[in-house]
């Protein structure tokens, strides 16, 4: 008699770790913390409308008591930003309370105020990240965006943090119309100074709402983008912003799922949580870290996280082929430029955001609040020129403010 080998059972199936995110986790993985709507800039596509400071924004010791919770919710780190975070007179302190609690803190910054003494301290703090705003590789690119004066403002920092031996720089792009035929200039700029470049998509909220018609980059950029950052693969972040390109061919290294909710979200100024750090509008505010178990009971309990953690349909596009490669693109994207969150993105490298975006009728949806210097254009005259006569301000260009964000505070000498 031959005995027969009971039949091996079937391996049981590993869940794929962007299936793990899809739920959420316990805490966020990257969480943004927008310190100040204050900003010594008005660039022309920023997505939270910063400028001037809000009143009612969190004090000290509330940013103190939010590090508290972080690190016992064992968040690594925070990508902290604005406005420009610098200005509040407070920041450094915030900085050195975060990391001396085991909070990681990357800061984002046009570089106002990095002095040879500032820079010498930062570098010599293993637990900051510095990153420099920069969106042209040339003056004339990038002032067009960011205002004068700011091209010379970012590369000074970048020296200066670069002369202090700083290891952790980044260099940080918004991808637009203007600047995608300067990629290997970046590049370059980032090898001068030992940074990391980091590229980020174009999002049409704030004031990036009145120029992305202008700017977001052609169906034809979005592929040279694409096949650059296949050639580049590891050396450069993009903090997943460009996972709607994947419907191209192969996929681009990182998560490409969207976050929002599940492992990132946003704490802006006043203690608001909102779900996506590109969407600040109440269709995604979650909670506030002033109401009753501060920031770790919105990411638990919160109920447009719970819906966001369910299973995703993935409306129109899901019976496209490239479905799970792109997964239906950017929430604030659609959002913003009023497409429906089950349907394509705006962007969609098939086409089929360009058709949706030719069918839409509602009136499109702006951030909820609008912080923009008085002294800025209004919307519906906001032009973006592609050249500028660069002027060397003495000091860097500060706006009109509620509050002057730079109050106190003497510009460091060239």
């Amino acid at each position: 008699m031959t005995l027969l080998a009971p039949a091996e059972a079937a391996p049981r199936r590993v869940p794929r770790l962007i299936e793990h995110f899809e739920h959420g986790l316990n805490s966020p993985i990257c969480l943004t913390w927008e310190l100040t709507y204050a900003c010594n800039l008005s660039c022309v596509h920023c997505l939270s409308a910063s400028g001037r400071r809000d009143p009612r924004e969190l004090t000290t010791e509330e940013c103190k008591a939010v590090v508290d919770e972080l690190q016992r919710m064992q968040v690594f780190y925070v990508n902290i930003g604005g406005g420009e975070p610098t200005v509040r007179p407070d920041f450094w302190e915030i900085v050195d309370y975060a990391t001396s609690h085991q909070v990681g803190v990357k800061f984002s910054t046009n570089g106002v105020r990095i002095t040879e003494e500032i820079a010498a301290s930062l570098a010599a703090n293993d637990y900051v990240d510095v990153q420099i705003s920069l969106d042209g590789a040339t003056a004339e690119v990038n002032d067009a965006i960011r205002g004068p004066g700011s091209f010379d403002l970012a590369m000074r920092a970048l020296d200066r943090l670069a002369s202090a031996g700083m290891t952790r720089l980044k260099l940080s792009v918004v991808c637009t119309r203007t600047n995608i035929g300067q990629l290997d200039d970046f590049k370059a700029i980032a090898d001068r100074y030992g940074a990391q470049l980091r590229l980020t998509r174009l999002r049409p909220a704030g004031r990036g709402a009145d120029v992305w018609n202008e700017l977001h980059p052609t169906q034809e950029q979005q592929r040279d983008l694409y096949e650059w950052l296949l050639a580049h693969g590891e050396e450069v972040l993009t903090g997943d912003s460009f996972f709607h390109l994947s419907a191209l061919g192969e996929t681009l290294p990182g998560l490409n799922l969207c976050g929002a909710g599940r492992v990132v979200c946003l704490i802006d100024p006043i203690g608001d949580v909102y779900a996506c750090p590109f969407a600040i509008h109440d269709e995604f505010r979650a909670g506030s870290i002033r109401g009753e178990g501060g920031f770790g009971a919105v990411w638990r309990d919160a109920e447009l996280f719970a819906r966001l953690r369910s299973p995703q349909t993935g409306g129109a596009c899901s019976s496209c082929q490239f479905f799970d490669t792109c997964r239906g693109g950017c929430m604030a994207a659609k959002f913003f430029t009023g497409l429906p969150l089950d349907g394509p993105d705006p962007e969609c490298v098939r086409g089929f955001g360009e058709q949706a975006l030719e069918k839409r009728k509602s009136e499109l949806p702006r951030i909820s609040n609008d912080h923009s210097h008085r002294t800025s254009p209004p919307r519906s005259r906001q032009e973006v020129r592609l050249t500028l006569q660069l002027r060397r301000p003495e000091a860097p260009p500060v706006s009109a403010c509620n509050v002057d964000p730079l109050a106190g505070f003497v510009p460091p000498t060239s």
